[in-house]
């Protein structure tokens, strides 16, 4: 017997599959416990179409600097506080319930050498669909993103010793000051790190308000809203009194060049660039500047400013980002010196 392939008889099987999948799905019979796991052919198309996916994504997409090349303090806390969970690190296992998902997260120290630097910014900064691999959590913010692909790339040859000194000082026994101190130091003064600020000698209402803006993310930084959003007012306020309290900012006057004094003191008024020190001062609701970190300084700006190939139209429109568009990009550095002092 022959069977003719008509159009009718091809939409009326399309239809009919189509029908089938939905009462399939609709019945339950599905099983998508966790726990049954995935076929191995299943497992098999997900990976290779998640491969591909990031392969291409990444080529087109990431730019051609996607590594920091220093300071990978903070991304080492951020990890600690919310990736160790699912992939563990250096001297320290996954937890048990985070490996029973389907499918468990990857030991890095094994799978971060089957990606390249542009693939692994691809994937933090994207996730992956299906894996319970979060996307990272604060827009435009690249910078750290870059930092954390530094972070994993040392996974491989990292050893538990190591990991611990990135991600822990001695001297505090609270755990809430303890996981500050972790990035910002005991002190206060960032250890060193070029993107994290010297907190010491800020307002104590400035920090606090400032912890309050991450954790309700009026700030966006992957890093400070994942240490913030725990915290109680009460919590807040005394970190912020107890860094604070701390010497930096302040002490040193700034100092440099006759260009990014100007800036500093009257702006550039051709075009619309206000002074810094009109808002960033003693006494002002904002953050002082004069002692401040010049790499911290820098590489904010510059984060600010945004892509150079957007129009500024598609740029934020908020305060710092506008202000930091109208400076003069060979006047950033040696404003971040000059603000930095001696």
């Amino acid at each position: 017997m022959t069977i003719r392939i008509t159009w009718a008889r091809t939409v009326a099987a399309i239809v009919a599959l189509i029908v089938a999948g939905l009462l399939f799905s609709w019945s339950g019979v599905f099983n998508v416990a966790a726990s049954s796991g995935h076929w191995k052919i299943t497992d098999w198309f997900l990976h290779w179409t998640m491969r591909n996916s990031v392969r291409t994504h990444a080529a087109l997409t990431v730019p051609d600097d996607p590594k920091a090349r220093d300071g990978v303090v903070s991304a080492a806390g951020l990890f600690k506080a919310s990736c160790a969970a699912c992939h563990g690190a250096p001297g320290v296992r996954p937890l048990p319930v985070m490996q029973a998902a389907t499918p468990p997260a990857p030991d890095l120290s094994i799978n971060a050498r089957e990606w390249t630097d542009k693939q692994l910014f691809w994937i933090l900064k994207h996730g992956v669909k299906f894996s319970g691999m979060p996307g990272w959590a604060a827009k435009d913010r690249d910078d750290e993103v870059r930092h954390m692909v530094a972070f994993v790339r040392l996974l491989p040859e990292m050893s538990a010793a190591t990991y611990r000194a990135l991600t822990e000082v001695p001297g505090p026994t609270n755990a809430r000051m303890a996981t500050c101190a972790g990035c910002h130091g005991a002190d206060g003064r960032g250890r060193g790190q070029p993107d994290i600020p010297v907190l010491g000698g800020q307002s104590p209402a400035y920090l606090r308000a400032a912890l309050e803006a991450y954790a309700t993310g009026k700030r966006q930084s992957a890093v400070m809203a994942n240490a913030a959003a725990t915290l109680t007012p009460a919590e807040m306020t005394r970190l912020a009194d107890h860094f604070a309290a701390m010497p930096g900012i302040g002490t040193t006057k700034p100092a440099g060049s006759v260009e990014a004094a100007r800036i500093d003191r009257e702006g550039l008024p051709k075009v619309q660039l206000p002074a810094c020190a009109s808002c960033h001062a003693p006494g002002k609701p904002y953050p002082v500047l004069a002692g401040q970190r010049a790499s911290y300084i820098a590489q904010r700006l510059r984060n600010w400013r945004g892509d150079e190939t957007v129009v500024d139209a598609r740029k934020s429109q908020s305060t710092m980002p506008v202000i930091a568009r109208r400076i003069p990009e060979d006047m950033i550095d040696p404003l971040a010196r000059y603000l930095a002092g001696r």
